[in-house]
């Protein structure tokens, strides 16, 4: 049975999950567990907040992947990139939730905006599918407008989202995003 979980990919271990298959969920956060926490560090400085946001990430999946399960199966079948998509949008509310609590409590964790050393898988993807020009406009941009329009655009957040996650005024993170389309379109035309 074990070379039968390694074979599948993670759409098929969410949909073994929802049948309740605690092996499945074992390998499912085998595989993704260290990809989401360098994500998360990535938009969270404070490890107990990303600790947290992962234990009720995977909380999540366990109690919710019968509602995965369903939609891939009116679908037609879910590719392990929507799986793996489906458990980042758990994960980026889960964060934003964790910010909005600790902000409630006067305690909203710092967002590092310094740029990573390394840069993540998805934006390495992101690069070779928009081209050079549009990748060396993004660099141009300075690193607080560049994480707007990620947590917006990338992410999918809402600007009140956004903002949680920033730590700034919903107004500051759409003014961010205008100045990065219009800077963008400027560059590229």
């Amino acid at each position: 049975m074990r070379t039968d979980l390694d074979a599948a990919d993670e759409g098929e271990l969410v949909r073994r999950v929802a049948r309740g298959d605690r092996r499945a969920f074992d390998e499912l956060y085998r595989r993704t567990a260290p990809w989401l926490e360098v994500r998360l560090r990535r938009r969270c400085a404070d490890p107990d907040v990303v600790a947290e946001v992962l234990q009720d990430t995977y909380l999540t999946v366990w109690r919710a992947a019968g509602s995965f399960a369903g939609t891939a199966a009116k679908g037609g079948g879910a590719a392990a990139g929507s799986a793996v998509g489906w458990l980042w949008t758990i994960a980026a509310h889960r964060l934003v939730d964790a910010f909005r609590h600790r902000a409630r409590r006067g305690r909203v964790p710092q967002v590092e905006l310094m740029p990573s050393t390394a840069p993540a898988a998805e934006d390495e993807v992101l690069a070779n599918r928009i081209g050079q020009e549009l990748e060396q406009a993004l660099l141009v941009l300075p690193a607080e407008v560049r994480a707007a329009l990620r947590a917006t655009v990338l992410d999918g957040l809402s600007t009140r989202e956004a903002s949680v996650l920033l730590g700034v005024p919903e107004n500051t993170v759409k003014s961010r995003v205008r100045r990065a389309r219009i800077a963008l379109r400027e560059a590229l035309s």
